[in-house]
């Protein structure tokens, strides 16, 4: 291969940013989706084996913590070779995982396939590793681009988990989960040998400018505190200080908010009135929902800031579980559209700025490594709240005090991403004076 044919994606227009985002709108449509259909196969499981709701919904739960483990190595990974192998490796596990689901019999089974392996591999193609790359193609529309690649997640939901929840119908959750693991196999494999991790791996400029490391470049985020900007970030010093640790526990929180509802939205809905096949259409309803908040309040966030943004997304959340309690006494479609809303249109955009917020503080050769340790955090948050909420109901027979319990940790994730103010390291373009 000669060095120009090799090097023939440098010969691509500034729109090859664009592309990139198209490639992880794919990946995430899909990828997400995958771990998403679990709240789909919780019934359907707990029917055929007779486990206890938190038993089953702990799987769910392991394969976040599993998976957290793995995410400073992904970032470490992503800082030395890029993205592609660290996606690749994660459709591969995904597959594998969705591949062999149908043939468990005990609980462990469960846990290495429908935990351990999705959950592992949905980490190394979803939000983390999206956001540990994909921002770096961007400075003005950081946020908006985000919000465009993340918004695969609601076009995947509204398409494949009626779908998925109609082969259930028919032909079983088996069926359902080898449909999901050929898909992933072969849309997801293929297209992720095109990506690279920033710009100038193929001789481009994010947004097609040059920039300075004064401004950040013409249109891009200002420097505020030129110390510690101008700081060579790593895992170890970021350990040190106390925006490392704000930025964690505001993460965690959330996440853990998120998942709850997630996983236990189906089974809850059904429980309190409505139908398999409503319920399904509501938690697809809700990353379709999410489309517009990502990408709309995305956008928002290089115009207002990342914390404020962040603290919307919580307050969606917040209503969302508010409404939930509301729909046990009046289970209306109103209320469940209200409750979609929130949920996906405000709730959803945490994604959008999730990564700008580390970046903007600790930008760096390093981002991927601090990220990625971060992530642990989240994920654990992640993995808690599915299982103590299925704890909780199987030990009272409600899930009130879990959900009041997600909005308490709504308001703490808010107010610790305001402390630990990126807005104060960098200002978004929007903010500029």
């Amino acid at each position: 291969m000669t060095r120009d044919h090799a090097n023939w994606p440098a010969r691509l227009p500034f729109y090859y940013g664009w592309m990139i985002i198209g490639i992880a709108f794919a990946t995430m449509a899909v990828g997400v989706t995958a771990r998403t259909a679990f709240s789909l196969l919780l019934p359907p499981l707990i029917s055929e084996f007779g486990w206890d709701r938190g038993q089953v919904a702990g799987a769910f739960s392991f394969g976040f913590l599993v998976s957290a483990l793995v995410s400073p190595i992904a970032g470490r990974l992503m800082d030395l070779r890029g993205p592609r192998l660290v996606i690749l490796t994660g459709v591969c596990l995904m597959s594998g995982g969705l591949f062999l689901a149908p043939l468990l019999h005990e609980p462990w089974q469960l846990y290495a396939t429908l935990g351990m392996l999705v959950g592992c591999g949905t980490n190394l193609t979803g939000y983390t590793v999206q956001s540990l790359y994909v921002p770096n193609w961007f400075v003005r529309r950081r946020g908006m681009a985000l919000g465009l690649a993340f918004s695969g997640v609601g076009v995947g939901a509204v398409l494949l988990l009626p779908w998925l929840q109609t082969l259930i119908d028919q032909q079983g959750w088996r069926a359902a989960c080898r449909a999901m693991g050929l898909l992933a196999l072969l849309v997801l494999g293929p297209l992720n040998l095109l990506v690279w991790r920033r710009p100038a791996d193929v001789g481009l400029q994010p947004d097609g400018l040059r920039l300075t490391p004064q401004a950040g470049g013409r249109g891009g985020a200002i420097i505020v505190d030129a110390a510690w900007a101008a700081s060579t970030w790593t895992l170890r010093s970021a350990l040190r200080t106390a925006r490392f640790w704000w930025i964690a526990g505001g993460f965690c929180a959330a996440l853990f908010a998120w998942y709850a509802v997630q996983v236990h939205q189906t089974k809850y809905l059904v429980e309190v009135g409505f139908s398999p096949l409503v319920a399904a259409w509501a938690l697809g309803l809700v990353s379709l929902a999410g489309i517009p908040g990502q990408i709309g309040l995305g956008a928002l966030s290089d115009r207002i800031g990342r914390e404020a943004v962040w603290a919307i997304a919580c307050l969606g959340f917040a209503i969302c579980y508010a409404a939930l309690i509301a729909l046990e006494h009046s289970p209306s479609l109103p209320l469940l559209y209200f409750m979609v809303f929130a949920q996906g249109f405000l709730g959803y955009a945490l994604t959008s700025v999730m990564g700008p917020i580390v970046l903007e503080i600790f930008e760096g050769p390093h981002y991927g490594s601090i990220m990625g340790t971060i992530t642990i955090a989240a994920i654990c948050g992640g993995a808690l709240g599915p299982w103590l909420a299925g704890a909780i109901h199987d030990e009272t027979g409600s899930y009130r005090l879990a959900f009041l319990i997600a909005i308490g940790l709504c308001v703490v994730s808010a107010v610790a991403i305001w402390i630990a103010a990126p807005r104060k390291v960098r200002m978004v373009p929007g903010r500029r004076r």
